[in-house]
């Protein structure tokens, strides 16, 4: 019978393909390798899931052959090949593009050596070029006395360091070059042309660190991983902690646990921001046998560090959501901070959540997972109510003297503005701030608007300037000369001269954001020195730039977006403005209490996490709001039981499942007509008839227009998930029938709402 091999390649498509597998290649041919295949008029590069025997299927298919095979090894490892195909049947997602999630560049001779056979079509990612000489020792031993001088040095130090590019060593050794040429004839040393380290976070050297003594409930939480990890099978637990309570020191010493039995461990945090701190933390601890992975890194990078992993010259992977797909090496423990952050779900293309990934992960390594978190996630304390998460408790802040921050309420209704004349600084921040300077000690100021101004208002009509092809409003931002950007599509244009509707000369700009805040504290406190921390001045490294400014007393005053709500340990920090608490707790979603809880929390846990006690002040025009009193109180179990209730009266997760249809299209009327049939076909299924699944809309989508594209969505409601997963699999099938105009997704488990 023949040899046949099932090929994932990256087309829109759920299922693979059967391919036949040449006799000549056949020893190659493993799942999780990279082979070419034709497609239609196209080569392809796709990953092999299986390879069997098996009769070729009858009819006139004719069954195309693989006509290469791209790597001697298999790039995915068989736990990662595993994972991946069970994501993608989980979020009815084609497997060709969540295979492409894990896959690293392809090396440019590779792909040379291909392209002589017939050009590659597909997004076929490149890295490779200048390459310079490593030298790295063998486990041969010298004859004794046989070697002298620079060759006897070099080979001790090589020994030492494992590996130094040539070049290095010729800055100290003269005839460096010479003396490795006679190790490697030897049999001593090896040398490789590979391309240089260009990675960012190894750049400066990192002091290393002493493990502190742990408090009873660090020590604890510890010893319950530990104790796991040496069980050798899956556990989960969520370490909920207060801010500052040391969960990083847990984490750290849940890796060395982890590493001392051999297995490797995945770090996950929210943000790209984050990742310079953590990473300075744990090399500290364990030197630079770290990999940092997440899609802010040049492919170069990225692909270096891919490679040290699935070599296993690393066993200890850090980074953000797309750490997730890491080929970390006999994977023990996988780590989650700050859990319930929204950023841990992918909003295109492949829709999956790393936290609960994570999870799945997990089980299907026999590894242990940790999730950490202040303020955790309604699912992963509903998890740990129904005993399939352990909890492991740190009440108390890790510095002994450190306590949580005083907080105080200012209702804007009543109280009126400071000296600028703007009521969003009120006479009490405006206060806080000037003794806070005083002291010399530093303040945060969170307001989560970016852009000099939200909205631009004529007065002459109430009209408010929105977007072209989004239904929303276009943010003013002072810099480059005055323009107005939409925050969704990255449409930017000229503040026009009149009202586009009436055009009277009459637009005023209204409503405060972080850069109009910036602007107007630094003409209140003119001696303070004032720095900005949002998407629009600190993308991607520059972030880390500014928060070492604020670590190194540079800073007086930081205003920012939620990003200085993240993780940041400021000593210096005693003093946090929420300027506006209502932004967040006012949108169309059912989690807006929960996420305008957690980020009240988070950004009061910046201030008096050290030797100096902290104040908080929240400003609001709806003190009594549950989520405002509950973080004035610190109250976090507090308010967690309370929306727990109100969860379960109206049938939310974690007391249900969702499924979310999201249907767009250029022409409104397409768009409608197409959610409804999707709703109709939901509707007709036993499960739905049933009462099993509760079949909501279609309805306009909060945000109608979006990218010139008018926007539906229906919405599935169960309280189990097969029920739920029946009912989509007819709505996957039916949306192939759809307009071609139309794009329907499908969101598992949605956490976006708008």
């Amino acid at each position: 019978m023949p040899l046949l091999a099932d090929v994932a390649v990256p087309v829109p498509l759920s299922r693979a393909f059967t391919y036949e597998v040449p006799a000549a290649i056949a020893a190659q041919v493993k799942p999780g390798s990279r082979v070419v295949c034709g497609f239609g008029s196209r080569r392809l590069v796709g990953v092999v899931l299986g390879v069997t025997e098996r009769p070729l299927p009858g009819g006139s298919i004719k069954i195309k052959p693989i006509t290469a095979v791209i790597d001697p090894e298999p790039v995915l490892p068989e736990e990662l090949l595993s994972f991946l195909v069970q994501l993608g049947l989980y979020y009815f997602a084609p497997i060709g593009e969540v295979l492409r999630l894990a896959l690293p560049a392809m090396e440019r001779e590779q792909v040379r050596a291909l392209g002589k056979q017939g050009a590659l079509g597909g997004d076929v990612k490149q890295v490779g070029g200048r390459k310079v000489a490593f030298a790295r020792p063998t486990d041969a031993l010298e004859a004794a006395g046989s070697l002298r001088g620079q060759a006897a040095a070099i080979l001790g130090l090589l020994r030492a360091s494992g590996e130094q590019p040539l070049a290095r060593l010729e800055e100290r050794f003269g005839n460096a070059r010479n003396a490795v040429k006679r190790l490697a004839a030897l049999g001593l040393a090896v040398i490789e042309m590979r391309e240089p380290p260009r990675d960012p976070f190894f750049a400066v050297t990192e002091k290393r660190d002493m493990p502190p003594e742990l408090n009873e409930a660090q020590a604890r939480a510890a010893g319950r991983i530990e104790a796991a990890l040496n069980e050798g099978s899956h556990r989960a637990f969520l370490l909920f902690g207060v801010t500052g309570s040391g969960k990083t020191e847990v984490y750290l010493r849940a890796i060395a646990a982890c590493l001392a039995k051999g297995r490797g461990a995945l770090v996950m945090v929210p943000e790209i921001a984050l990742t310079p701190q953590v990473v300075a933390r744990f090399r500290a601890r364990f030197g630079d046998d770290l990999a940092v992975v997440h899609s802010g890194l040049a492919d170069a990078d990225r692909h270096a560090m891919w490679t040290r992993l699935r070599r296993g010259e690393v066993r200890v992977a850090i980074g953000a959501r797309s750490a997730l797909f890491a080929p970390v090496p006999n994977l023990g423990l996988i780590l989650v901070d700050e859990e319930h952050d929204g950023s841990f779900k992918q909003e295109e293309g492949v829709r999956y959540h790393a936290r609960d990934m994570a999870l799945l992960r997990g089980f299907r390594a026999g590894a242990v997972v940790v999730l950490g978190s202040a303020t955790p996630s309604m699912e992963s304390v509903g998890l740990a109510r129904k005993g399939k998460i352990e909890e492991l408790d740190l009440p108390d802040r890790a510095v002994v003297v450190a306590t949580l921050p005083k907080v105080t309420i200012i209702d804007i209704k009543r109280i009126g503005a400071g000296p600028t004349g703007n009521k969003l600084i009120s006479l009490p921040l405006h206060r806080a701030i000037d003794e806070t300077l005083a002291k010399g000690e530093q303040t945060i100021l969170f307001l989560n608007r970016r852009g000099f101004a939200p909205s631009v208002v004529c007065d002459a009509c109430g009209a408010v300037e929105t977007c072209r092809d989004c239904s929303v409003a276009l943010t003013y931002h002072r810099a480059r000369g005055g323009r107005l950007r939409c925050h969704y599509c990255d449409y930017e244009g000229p503040l026009p001269p009149v009202c586009t509707g009436c055009k009277a000369a009459a637009l005023t700009l209204e409503g405060l954001g972080t850069e109009k805040l910036e602007a107007t504290i630094a003409e209140a406190f003119p001696r303070a020195r004032v720095a900005r921390l949002d998407r629009d001045v600190a993308g991607g490294e520059k972030s880390e730039v500014i928060l070492e400014r604020m670590r190194g007393g540079e800073i007086d005053i930081l205003v920012g977006t939620q990003m200085v709500a993240k993780g940041h340990d400021l000593p210096m920090v005693t003093l946090v403005g929420v300027v506006n608490a209502d932004a967040s707790l006012s949108l169309p979603d059912f989690r807006a209490a929960e996420r305008g809880f957690q980020l009240l929390v988070q950004v009061a846990g910046r201030a008096g996490r050290h030797d100096r006690p902290g104040r908080v002040l929240i400003q609001t025009r709806a003190p009594e709001h549950p989520a405002i009193q509950f973080a004035t109180r610190h109250d976090v179990r507090g308010f967690l039981a309370r929306e727990l209730l109100d969860r379960q009266e109206v049938g939310y997760p974690p007391f249900s499942r969702l499924a979310l249809v999201r249907i767009d299209a250029p022409d409104e009327e397409t768009a409608r007509v197409a959610a409804a049939r999707l709703a109709a076909v939901a509707r007709a299924t036993p499960d739905a008839l049933g009462r099993r699944v509760e079949v909501l809309g279609p309805a306009p989508a909060p945000i109608a227009r979006l990218r010139g594209r008018f926007r539906f969505r229906v919405l599935l409601r169960a309280k189990e998930r097969g029920p739920l997963r029946a009912v989509v699999e007819r709505v996957a099938a039916a949306r192939e029938e759809l307009d071609r105009q139309v794009r329907a997704a499908i969101d598992i488990d949605p956490v976006s709402m708008l």
